[in-house]
């Protein structure tokens, strides 16, 4: 096969989209896998411990936007399907483009070394040490929990969302009082699931942004099909119309007693839940605001309230973590890693980064087109531009993407698709192939 030698590491969507349009382009590659099993975050019960998947979880996304543009959904799935479908897909998947016989199962990346001249040095978990041209990172940003400090200690149970399955494991989540930490989609989800009454738990929720609650549904039809934006359009116009259109859907959380809002819609990622308005209303969670300090098993809250918890549910986020690379080369601080068009560090053009975003509305064809141009450019068809221009467009990147939003660790990574798509189709992509052809 033509074109350099390449390692993958990680199974997961961004691992196996560029594992498929690698191959499309006869590119010689090797995936590595930690797990005996491919779809990483979508693998529930994970033996490599990637999978945040808790067994009720269906996706927020429907179909309709999560399907890869060259390998559609079932037609029979449902519009919002459970994890166990979404694995079932990417098996699918895998198995349509012949992607397992080039993936190393139970044979992770300990390390990866840039050596001096041109390449990388792998050592694999079998204690091989390998050699590779071109070295693709995929190895997920849903697996490393990022849990809350707050001042003081709890001495009941904590556990991170991450490792939460259903009400009976890894607690017994029965007739106890549970604080669910967070109010994206994990806690929206748990705070619901675990709010039920056939449980007989007191369930509070604490947030110390508040979140706009979008319903998944508008007119009887999944809420996301009505989301596009456009590139034609000042991208102020569409986020204002936006905002204005929420009071008809009423994500506003002050109508269910939750705070405030520090942000605008479109400010911060919303969170998608039919409901949590409903469990709220009806007096099964009791909305809370931000925690101020632990005692024991008190926890104050900072509008002067205190309760007592048997259990604390962070649902807090991720860690961005490359434990393969030496943190002194590549690292992420606070989530932040600036990558030319998300994948490609500047100076460094032998190392590619796949689906390292959050994605609006979701990320599989996200990453599919990523793996457009990873393809083209492992293949020769498309050439970088030169550093300090890089370095220019990620300023304006960023800003574009998330210059209006909160400055958290959340949203470091935030993209909409639509607009990243298209300036990947129709001028990124031809730009880098105008460019090869010129310079080689």
């Amino acid at each position: 096969m033509p074109g350099p030698t390449t390692a993958v590491i990680g199974a997961g969507i961004s691992g196996l989209t560029s594992n498929k349009m690698l191959g499309d382009y006869g590119i010689d590659y090797t995936c590595f896998e930690s797990s005996d099993r491919i779809g990483g975050n979508w693998a529930f019960g994970n033996p490599n411990g990637h999978s945040s998947a808790y067994r009720s979880l269906h996706i927020d996304t429907s179909k309709h936007r999560l399907s890869f543009k060259d390998f559609p959904m079932p037609h029979d799935y449902p519009d919002f399907p459970h994890h166990t479908q979404i694995k079932a897909y990417l098996e699918s998947y895998a198995a349509a483009f012949d992607l397992q016989e080039r993936i190393e199962f139970r044979n992770g990346v300990t390390s990866a070394t840039r050596l001096p001249d041109v390449g990388w040095e792998i050592l694999d978990q079998a204690g091989a040490t390998r050699h590779f041209d071109l070295l693709v990172v995929a190895n997920g940003h849903h697996w490393d929990p990022r849990m809350a400090d707050f001042p003081g200690e709890f001495t009941g149970e904590s556990i991170h969302s991450h490792h939460y399955i259903d009400p009976s494991d890894p607690l017994d989540f029965t007739k106890k009082r549970i604080l669910v930490v967070g109010l994206g989609n994990s806690a929206a989800d748990i705070a619901v699931e675990l709010s039920s009454k056939s449980l007989q738990n007191e369930l509070t929720l604490s947030t110390r942004s508040s979140a706009w609650i979008v319903p998944k549904y508008t007119g009887g039809l999944p809420a996301d099909k009505y989301y596009v934006t456009t590139p034609y359009l000042p991208l102020a116009w569409q986020r204002k119309f936006l905002q204005k259109m929420q009071f008809m859907a009423g994500s506003n959380p002050e109508l269910y007693g939750l705070p405030k809002p520090n942000h605008k819609f479109f400010e911060a990622h919303p969170t998608q839940s039919v409901e949590l308005p409903l469990r709220l209303g009806s007096g099964d969670i009791t909305p809370k605001g931000n925690v101020a300090r632990l005692d024991g098993e008190t926890v104050h809250f900072e509008d002067g309230t205190s309760s007592d918890f048997d259990i604390i549910v962070y649902a807090t986020g991720y860690n961005i973590t490359f434990p393969f690379f030496d943190p002194e080369f590549i690292s992420a601080p606070d989530n932040a890693i600036p990558l030319f068009k998300r994948m490609f560090k500047p100076g460094i053009d032998d190392l590619v980064f796949m689906g390292f975003a959050q994605a609006t509305p979701t990320l599989f064809p996200f990453v599919e087109s990523q793996a457009r141009l990873l393809a083209a450019y492992a293949a020769g068809r498309y050439r970088l531009p030169a550093v300090d221009e890089m370095e220019r467009v990620i300023v304006a990147d960023q800003q574009k993407y998330t210059g209006h939003v909160l400055d958290r660790p959340r949203h470091t990574q935030q993209v909409d698709y639509f607009l990243y798509e298209h300036d990947m189709r129709t001028k990124e992509i031809p730009a880098g192939l105008e460019r090869a052809r010129v310079l080689g």
